[in-house]
Parts: structure tokens; C-alpha cells; sequence
């Protein structure tokens, strides 16, 4: 029954992370997002296009709908709050695999919903959400990304650059708080236990970065709009 409850928790992750809420509330407005701007789905574009407000309700749906599966499955499957080093029951390897698939499921339905032809997002806001509800396995690594987006953004204004230098800071985030406060002699055992959310995140990392390879070749041209420039409907913007 708990592998079950597992695959259960794992497709209802995907179908929850397939809700294109970017198409959904532009639709409302009488738009059609992937006609628009950058084309895509995610909240940077739903600001440009709409303004910032429904922009802001896109962010945070797709953060709600990362985080709310990660969560349910945590409580469900009684992982929540256990760390695979922990000196009480700790969480074991094949259940962060289970755990971190259906983090991973939710991010893939973002990208590649079933419900747009398996087309979607880059999967920033909602991969957020699904490795902050990974309490603590992820969360601290996350909100360590976030900041790293945030400092990324300010300095040079572009959230494609924020984006992916946030993903990349994740698994490095991950690898530095699952480094062992004890003797050196300990340090190859305590990664190998702690090895499949780096694996995880490492993979996830070079994914986000490959969705943002058109932002790529307009950052190395020069070409890449900058947040709070000046934009029209219709022109090619960065987004998540």
C-alpha cells in the first residue's frame, strides 16, 4: 500500500504541475500568452503582457502548485521533518528517491503539460516550490537560491541570468549543508546518504538551464531586455 500511496502521490503530482496557470488567468483576460511576448507561460511573461499584478497571482500559483504535492506526498508518506542524517529514524535513500520524484514529476508537468501538448514553462517558480516544501532536506538550499536570484537581479536586471544562476546555486546550496559537522573520515559516507537530492537538483539545474537557451544566445548578443525596460506587447521578452 505505501508504494501505491507513492505512485499515487508521484501522477497527481504531474497533473496538479500540468495546470498552466499563465494560460489560464491570460485566457480570462481574452489573451492568448503564447501568442504574446516571449511566447511562454510562466509569471515574468504574464507581467509583461498583463501587468504586474497577474503576473504576481502567476508566480504564486505556480509556487503553491510546486510546493502543495511536495508537501502532501511529505505528510502522507511520513517524510516530512526527517533527514537522512538524522540521529532518529532517519530518511532513507529510497524514500528522498521517491520524494524527490514527486518534486520532480510536478516540475515536469510545468514543462511538458499534458493539458498544452506537452509544452509548458520553464519550470523556475514551480521548482521553487516544490524544493522549499522539502522540509529540511531542501528548504534551506532553496531560500538560499532565492536570495541568490534576488542579489542576481538587482545587480544586473535580468531574470533569465537570476533564473538560471538560482538553479545552479541549488545543488552547490544542497552539497554545503549536507557537509557533515564531524570528522573527515565521515565526510564520503555522509554525501553518499545524502547523494540523491544533489543528483536530483544537479539534473534539474542543467534542465532549467537548456529551457533557457534562446535567453542565452540573446544575453551573449546583447539582446536580452532588461526588467523595467521599456517593452511593447508582441516583442521577444526574457521569462520564466
Amino acid at each position: 500500500m505505501h508504494w501505491i500511496t507513492w505512485i499515487v502521490c508521484i501522477a497527481g503530482a504531474y497533473l496538479i504541475g500540468s495546470l498552466p496557470f499563465g494560460v489560464l488567468l491570460a485566457r480570462a483576460r481574452g489573451i492568448d500568452i503564447r501568442a504574446h511576448g516571449s511566447k511562454n507561460i510562466g509569471a515574468t511573461n504574464v507581467a509583461r503582457v498583463l501587468g504586474r499584478t497577474w503576473g504576481t497571482i502567476c508566480f504564486f500559483l505556480d509556487v503553491m502548485k510546486g510546493a502543495a504535492p511536495v508537501l502532501v506526498a511529505g505528510f502522507v508518506c511520513g517524510v516530512v521533518n526527517r533527514h537522512p542524517n538524522g540521529a532518529e529514524e532517519p530518511l532513507t535513500q529510497t524514500e528522498m528517491w521517491l520524494w524527490l520524484a514527486v518534486a520532480v514529476a510536478v516540475v515536469a508537468g510545468h514543462m511538458f503539460s499534458i493539458f498544452l501538448g506537452f509544452s509548458g514553462g520553464k519550470g523556475v517558480a514551480t521548482g521553487f516550490g516544490a524544493m522549499t516544501a522539502m522540509w529540511p532536506l531542501l528548504t534551506i538550499p532553496a531560500l538560499g537560491a532565492l536570495v541568490v536570484w534576488y542579489a542576481v537581479l538587482r545587480l544586473f536586471r535580468y531574470v533569465s541570468l537570476a533564473s538560471m544562476a538560482a538553479v545552479v546555486s541549488l545543488p552547490v546550496g544542497y552539497l554545503l549543508a549536507a557537509l557533515p559537522a564531524r570528522e573527515v573520515d565521515d565526510l564520503p559516507h555522509h554525501l553518499l546518504r545524502a547523494s540523491p537530492p544533489l543528483i536530483v537538483t544537479a539534473v534539474l539545474a542543467i534542465v532549467v538551464v537548456y529551457k533557457h537557451r534562446a535567453n542565452i544566445t540573446r544575453l551573449r548578443r546583447g539582446e536580452e531586455p532588461k526588467i523595467g525596460g521599456s517593452a511593447r506587447r508582441g516583442d521577444v521578452l526574457t521569462d520564466e
